[in-house]
């Protein structure tokens, strides 16, 4: 799966109401737990068991459409090909 993702220290960010969970193993074998909203089941964010220090919420979650550019992106061997990253944003295969 490609992402466009924003990651904030889990100390900032505060989670409120219900969401239901689904772990999944990523092609490294880390375990990320998604956390999505149980009516609708949208992602709302996900943690990773390498990164426990980090709340990472997929960009498509934001509604603002003032929100900044992402600046990291995973598995972009997999993206559609008129999907263009902005210059800077940091890359993890």
């Amino acid at each position: 799966m490609f992402a466009a993702q924003a990651r904030f220290p889990a100390g900032s960010v505060t989670t409120a109401g219900t969401s239901n969970t689904f772990v999944r193993v990523g092609d490294g074998g880390s375990k990320s737990t998604f956390h999505f909203c149980p009516t609708c089941g949208a992602t709302v964010y996900y943690t990773n068991e390498e990164r426990e220090d980090s709340i990472i919420i997929t960009v498509g979650a934001f509604a603002d459409p003032t929100f900044p550019a992402p600046n990291f992106s995973v598995y972009e061997e997999r993206m559609h090909s008129w999907v263009e990253m902005p210059p800077g944003i940091e890359h993890i295969d």
